[in-house]
């Protein structure tokens, strides 16, 4: 558990440097340089996402139940999950949908987060979904009060919106039907 813990602090850490320190980016920019502050920065998230990862496999293997969901939430959870790879793809695919939901990958996030949390009640499934739900509203509040960096994008396009909808939910089914089971040893579908 202690691995997850600290692969959750590295890698949500890093990622919280603009929430809790928003000018911290640029003056170690300008003290290392670009190159090196980027280095840093994935060095320490790239460490911090294999210790959440193999922190999350061994808590799997002595599992601490916290509460265990009705079989019900499945059909919730597969809702919650409908709107996440369109929502991820939207953000780098400028259209309709990143205007509305001005953060297409934090509303992402917090869906995926969310639903993960309505199916699984072990401590280790709260420590990790429930670490990035907080993550991602704490980001989102704070992008209300902080500039925001151009994310590098495709161009934009009147087919944008439709592509990240149609390749969205093929990802979404391929990951339902195939992926997730050969990723992470368990089939949503059964």
């Amino acid at each position: 558990m202690y691995t997850l813990i600290i692969g959750l602090c590295l890698f949500l850490g890093t990622h919280s440097i603009a929430i809790v320190a928003p000018g911290l980016r640029e003056r170690l920019v300008a003290r290392l340089g670009a190159g090196v502050w980027k280095g840093l920065y994935g060095i320490v998230s790239l460490i911090g996402f294999v210790l959440l990862v193999r922190g999350f496999a061994a808590a799997r293997l002595e599992p601490y139940v916290v509460y265990v969901p009705p079989s019900w939430m499945r059909h919730l959870t597969f809702l919650f999950m409908l709107p996440v790879f369109p929502l991820l793809l939207a953000a780098y695919l400028p259209g309709r949908i990143r205007t509305a939901t001005r953060h297409p990958m934090l509303a992402a996030v917090k869906s995926w987060a969310f639903a993960h949390l309505l199916m699984n009640g072990r401590l280790a499934d709260l420590l990790l979904f429930g670490g990035f739900l907080v993550w991602a509203v704490a980001d989102r509040i704070s992008l209300k009060r902080r500039r925001q960096a151009a994310v590098p994008s495709a161009p934009p396009g009147r087919w944008n919106d439709a592509i990240a909808v149609v390749a969205g939910l093929a990802l979404y089914a391929l990951f339902v039907g195939w992926a997730h089971q050969r990723l992470f040893g368990v089939s949503p579908l059964g």
